[in-house]
């Protein structure tokens, strides 16, 4: 969010993937990517982008990512955790949220997904005026093209449709599990067939 131009598209993203969330299988050979949720913001033959929905970014909270923008936070300001969105340019920020809000630079991914990469969606939700629901990101993960594809046959994924009680929800350590539950697999049963052809 710090002036940078958004990795995001232009209009509403391409693809079968976008618009959904992976999930990580105990397969997955990235230990970055373990147990983690993703939801996709964007997928075309050149590639795929997507937030992680479930891992924190340190200690940083809203207010103080708010504090290191210079942005004054009203007292009635919630304070949100911020997400480590993925290992690719760490310090650009993003903003998933409702569709409730709409201005300029914000992509509707999904019926009930947006992206904003403008800090005046950081001052909306700070003065009561933003998303009514937002999870605050930092960094993205990417795939070239087909790599994404290759990740999914290699069974380092499942795709999942989007459930906004998964990607807002604050309960990050349980995300990987519910999503796992929306396509019907228990996580005992999954991890129980690792190594079982």
């Amino acid at each position: 969010m710090a002036g940078q131009d958004p990795v995001v598209p232009a209009a509403k993203p391409l693809g079968e993937l976008a618009d959904r969330l992976l999930v990580a299988t105990p397969t997955m050979p990235d230990p970055r990517f373990a147990r983690s949720v993703i939801y996709v913001c964007s997928h075309s033959p050149e590639g795929a982008m997507g937030i992680v929905l479930n891992r924190l970014y340190g200690d940083l909270n809203f207010r103080g990512l708010l504090t290191q923008l210079n942005i004054n936070p009203a007292e009635s300001t919630r304070d949100l955790p911020v997400h480590f969105g993925g290992p690719v340019e760490p310090v650009r920020g993003f903003v998933l949220h409702t569709p409730d809000y709409q201005r300029e630079g914000t992509t509707v991914l999904g019926a009930n997904v947006a992206l904003t990469t403008t800090v005046e969606v950081l001052q909306a939700i700070a003065e009561g005026t933003g998303p009514s629901q937002a999870l605050l990101a930092l960094g993205y993960a990417g795939w070239g093209a087909g790599q994404l594809e290759e990740e999914i046959q290699a069974n380092g994924w499942l795709v999942a449709t989007p459930d906004p009680e998964i990607i807002f929800s604050t309960h990050n350590e349980t995300k990987w599990e519910r999503a796992l539950q929306t396509l019907g697999v228990s996580p005992v049963t999954l991890l129980a067939d690792v190594g079982h052809a």
